[in-house]
């Protein structure tokens, strides 16, 4: 589109006496260019963009029509006055006659370095072994220098928070003074906002860090904005067009994302990529203590006559001589722990992402067989010979 001021400059020139050929030289335009302003009505100078009170009128009867709607306005305008305008040039007269009220702002944060963390999670769709899923994506981001973490779990509880809060101290190389939160149940105890009550073991657990959580008010996510918005670039930029062999493999590929993409990237707000603002940053947050808590879990169980325990629905197994004994689990998040009366007994990966892991795909289940074989008095129908010998060939076959 020819520019407002050059459209005022050909019909004054032309208005003037000036030839075809000297308007092309002083504006440094060619002929059909000047050929074709001149062919627009002056009186419609719609064409280039010149606002007039005619129009203004005509503008502010049509809006108040097509409530405020651009696209009908235009749709109006061609119809009824013949006037075909770019969207371009309709929206900006609707700005130049003040028609429609600036949206308003939510409000403007400034942050001091170190001074804060803000952390959410959002559910997204992602491709997990060929299977599709939602996973919770947990994501924390230091306000200042904007430097982003995020992580993918199948479900989020204080187990997986925790986890997720000392990967992010880890990464980050030290926490703020406060991270900010919504409401959630998973950090709270009880309140929301000023009277939230954060649960006792998140906040020893925050303390051990060196920061404090600060719940912001019901329905104002707009205060943790830095947060917020990167959730739906993470699934426009990130998640488009990849598939993951297993959680693991998500989040390496999510921890590569946020390194070589999102913190990599200049931000017209900062002047400059988050991982140079963190730089400047880094000096000053709170330094991680020498010994980091750990994150794990306490369950009694018994195991059954299979030889396994469960967890999370999932079974791993144990020693023959603990059959019908309490062993004591430890679940940290990769990995699971056995023991008998203080002695480790047993140690497995933890299986994430999967559920009611029988067969095959949990350990030892020739062992588990064995253990059977060797019970002539079972007389259960699992314990026949021929469900053994179609177990064992099933469990071989990698259980398909």
């Amino acid at each position: 589109m020819t520019p407002i001021e050059i459209c005022t400059s050909v019909h004054t020139l032309k208005q003037q006496g000036t030839s075809l050929r000297e308007i092309s030289r002083l504006l440094g335009l060619s002929r059909n260019t000047v050929r074709r302003i001149l062919r627009q009505p002056v009186s419609a100078a719609a064409r280039c963009g010149v606002l007039d009170q005619a129009m203004q009128q005509r503008l502010t009867e049509v809006y108040t029509r097509a409530k405020g709607n651009a696209v009908r306005m235009a749709k109006i305008l061609a119809d009824e006055h013949a006037l075909e305008l770019p969207y371009s040039t309709l929206t900006r007269w609707v700005r130049q006659a003040e028609l429609r009220q600036a949206t308003k702002r939510s409000g403007q944060y400034h942050f001091a370095p170190g001074q804060e963390m803000q952390h959410d999670t959002s559910p997204h769709q992602v491709e997990v072994a060929g299977k599709a899923l939602t996973a919770q994506c947990a994501g924390l981001t230091l306000a200042y220098s904007r430097r982003l973490f995020i992580q993918y779990y199948p479900r989020f509880t204080r187990f997986e928070a925790k986890h997720f809060l000392l990967q992010a101290a880890q990464f980050m190389d030290g926490t703020g003074a406060r991270c900010v939160i919504d409401n959630t149940g998973v950090v709270l105890a009880g309140g929301s906002g000023p009277d939230a009550v954060i649960a006792p073991e998140m906040k020893a657990f925050a303390r051990s860090l060196g920061f404090e959580f600060f719940a912001h008010r019901v329905n104002d996510p707009d205060r943790k904005g830095r947060i917020e918005r990167p959730f739906a670039w993470v699934e426009r930029n990130f998640l488009p067009g990849r598939s993951f062999a297993s959680f693991d493999d998500l989040n390496e590929q999510a921890l590569r994302w946020c390194i070589e993409v999102a913190n990599a990237k200049p931000k017209r707000a900062l002047g400059m990529s988050p991982e140079t603002a963190y730089l400047m940053e880094k000096p000053h947050l709170r330094s991680l203590p020498s010994l980091l808590p750990a994150v794990y879990e306490v369950f009694d169980r018994v195991v059954d006559l299979y030889g396994f325990v469960s967890v999370d629905t999932n079974r791993y197994s144990t020693p023959e001589r603990l059959v019908g004994k309490t062993v004591t689990v430890y679940k940290y998040y990769a990995s699971i722990e056995i023991h008998h009366r203080r002695t480790p007994v047993a140690s497995h990966p933890r299986l994430v992402g999967v559920r009611d892991c029988s067969g095959a795909r949990c350990p030892d289940i020739t062992r588990y067989l064995s253990v059977h074989r060797a019970s002539p008095r079972c007389t259960r129908s699992c314990c026949t010979a021929s469900t053994l010998r179609w177990t064992l060939t099933w469990s071989r076959s990698g259980g398909t």
